[in-house]
């Protein structure tokens, strides 16, 4: 809505008529403000228990923060998003600590742990955390994130290596970033999952996965990376996820890596999905071209 607004004033403004253009811009301003009065009467008349539904809403906490009228300031909005993708990191790149938010809105991450040698980790912690702080925080201009990997050097690219540590590959997230490689789908009857369950499903079009391990869930691409064979069947021993077909094990917490070995683990491994159960739903991101 906001970006069809801006294109409308854009077109006023190229118009050979700049008081049109003027008063186009004073309307919106002005509509603006009046719903801006009518949301901060609301706050006024709702106390903290009734006001309480209307926060967690994507799409009025961000006309409070447009207003400047959420109670929660930036950092402790995006104190309150890494809570929540917090347990989901941890089985692909260990924890993630806040270093602070810049005066330009840039938020500062550094994870600790590593992406356990799956190169389908980076995108799913960079899509988790930019999403998980989009959803709570669109006055966020930048995030950018710094990872410690115990991989050895020769897995990284050499821009990757500094002052003795190697970074997690992460591109930095921007809000005018390249079109996005995956998109977040709403995913219905798995936010109760059972333990210890796989269930195979479809998102949008990509063939998937999603498990359940002590209560927590994982969403991995629906194919072994050994025999190529769909998981339909699979069972769950503990954490390891073996293929029907051909019996190669998994571990759904480490990012998917192959188990039995440590160089069989460094070859194989399932592709993970990102996955993020809040708000009493389940968002998984698929490539956009199978969301299309």
């Amino acid at each position: 809505m906001g970006e069809r607004v801006e294109a409308l004033l854009a077109e006023f403004a190229s118009t050979s008529d700049p008081t049109t253009a003027e008063r186009a811009e004073e309307l919106v301003g002005l509509l603006v403000e009046f719903y801006g009065a009518g949301l901060a009467r609301i706050l006024e008349l709702l106390d903290e228990q009734a006001a309480a539904p209307l926060l967690a809403d994507k799409t009025v906490a961000g006309l409070l923060v447009l207003h400047d009228l959420h109670p929660q300031s930036t950092e402790e909005r995006v104190l309150g998003a890494l809570e929540r993708v917090r347990p989901y990191l941890g089985s692909h790149a260990g924890d993630v600590e806040y270093l602070g938010l810049d005066p330009d809105g840039t938020v500062r991450l550094r994870l600790a742990g590593s992406c356990d040698g799956c190169p389908s980790s980076a995108l799913t912690v960079k899509m988790a955390i930019e999403k998980g702080i989009e959803d709570v925080a669109p006055e966020v201009t930048k995030v950018e994130v710094e990872g410690v990997v115990p991989d050895p050097a020769s897995r990284l690219p050499a821009a990757a290596a500094t002052e003795g540590r190697l970074l997690l590959p992460l591109h930095q997230v921007s809000r005018q970033p390249e079109p996005p490689a995956a998109t977040w789908v709403q995913v219905d009857g798995i936010k109760d999952l059972g333990q210890g369950q796989v269930v195979p499903m479809q998102v949008a079009d990509t063939a998937a996965v999603v498990c359940n391990v002590a209560g927590s869930l994982y969403a991995y691409a629906d194919r072994c990376s050994v025999c190529g064979s769909g998981l339909t069947g699979a069972e769950l021993e503990g954490a390891l996820l073996a293929c029907p077909s051909c019996a190669q094990r998994y571990d759904v917490v480490r990012a998917g890596r192959g188990w039995g070995g440590a160089d069989q683990a460094a070859k194989v491994h399932l592709d993970p999905l990102p996955l993020l159960a809040e708000n009493g739903g389940v968002r998984i991101a698929v490539p956009v071209q199978a969301a299309s």
